[in-house]
């Protein structure tokens, strides 16, 4: 079997960042998936999925609201390695093109207080393994370390 565009990028040499991962055709569209890698695969620690989920459910409520990525919004969801998230956008993108659109996001995570969205038996089906006060930390420590003052070498998979 063909490996699967995930599968070639080196996580070796994989900083965390904000990356293109692939372009999609549909029809005359183009959907465009971001890998937003939180830590360094197989070096740091992941993310557990209390936080992991947390995050979820913040950042698709964000995205989804939001005045200008709402419509184009397809999807934002972990990782199963739990390095990071997948998001999906209507458009033809560059990770350049959404780095407001990401700060905006993780400052919304990093600020958060109170009763995480859809965090209920009714919305969720696993509604109580949530860790609000990790999320914040994880938002705000991607924020410093990665989105406030990108490189480049943050933005491109590595060769």
């Amino acid at each position: 079997m063909k490996k699967i565009a995930s599968f070639t990028v080196d996580h070796i040499k994989l900083l965390p960042g904000l990356y293109v991962s692939r372009k999609d055709h549909i029809g005359a569209e183009i959907i465009t998936t971001f890998d937003i890698r939180m830590t360094k695969p197989n070096e740091e620690p992941v993310m557990n999925t209390a936080e992991v989920h947390t995050i979820e459910h913040l950042g698709a409520t964000f995205l989804r609201n939001h005045p200008q990525y709402a419509d184009q919004t397809i999807y934002f969801g972990p990782m199963g390695c739990r390095t990071g998230f997948y998001l999906l956008l209507a458009g033809d993108l560059a990770s350049r093109d959404i780095l407001p659109l990401m700060q905006e996001m993780f400052a919304f995570i990093r600020d958060f207080r109170g009763d995480v969205p859809g965090a209920c038996a009714k919305d969720c089906g696993n509604y109580l393994d949530m860790n609000l006060p990790m999320a914040n930390y994880l938002a705000e420590k991607y924020l410093r370390e990665v989105l406030a003052d990108i490189s480049p070498e943050r933005l491109s998979y590595p060769e």
